[in-house]
């Protein structure tokens, strides 16, 4: 079922679980319903997720990753409340499930409840902070900027080798109108990527700067080389 799910043959990976697994669901791998479960959420298939979740709800106390990718079937499918009930209950929370949690909040525009999940993961992680970024920049307000420069300065200095987290710091000062901020952060980017281009050129238009978004353009050459 794995290498089904690995060439993304989602659709033949739940006609196996159907042929073979459903009606012995209780004997299969912990390992084999995640794969099943991440099949579900690839295909959209919620009600069959949901299925699966009540047959399997003993194993869901005991396995953090079954948890999660019941979780991230829920969110994928956008059905937050359910994702936020079984993310609640859960009593060992893991980084990833915290990540999907505010993903999904995000996705639904619920940005204030992202932010709410990340004061309370005790040492985030990258993806972490972009997603708090993104939430920031989702709300552009001066509070929002506020909490984007008080978590930048604690930013350990090995999180900027991820051109993401960057990328997505830029985009919530200049969502938020920090235009000056972001424009020193960027300038003294050693390494500048296409995506951290784009955030600034998109913050200009966006701060009604478009000569400057113009005058950026024409300086990209090639910033991934």
């Amino acid at each position: 079922m794995k290498l089904l799910n690995d060439k993304k043959q989602f659709k033949k990976a739940l006609a196996l679980f159907d042929q073979h697994g459903i009606n012995n669901i209780l004997t299969l791998s912990n390992f084999t319903i995640t794969q099943v479960l991440k099949a579900c959420a690839h295909m959209g298939d919620l009600q069959r997720g949901k299925i699966i979740h009540n047959l399997i709800a003993s194993k869901t106390k005991n396995d953090i990753y079954v948890s999660a990718t019941l979780i991230h079937l829920y969110a994928h499918c956008d059905d937050i409340a359910s994702a936020q009930s079984l993310f609640d209950s859960t009593k060992n929370k893991t980084p990833a499930m915290y990540g999907i949690m505010m993903k999904a909040f995000i996705k639904n525009k619920q940005a204030n409840k992202a932010i709410a999940l990340f004061n309370e993961i005790q040492n985030p992680n990258d993806v972490h902070m972009i997603l708090l970024f993104n939430s920031c920049a989702q709300l552009k307000t001066k509070e929002a900027l506020d909490l984007v420069k008080k978590i930048s300065k604690r930013i350990p200095k090995s999180f900027y080798s991820n051109p993401h987290l960057l990328t997505s710091l830029l985009d919530a000062l200049m969502k938020c109108g920090d235009v000056a901020h972001a424009e020193a952060l960027f300038y003294s980017s050693k390494e500048k990527v296409l995506s951290s281009f784009g955030a600034m050129m998109k913050g200009y238009v966006d701060n009604n700067l478009p000569e400057k978004a113009i005058d950026l353009f024409n300086e990209v050459e090639n910033p991934d080389e």
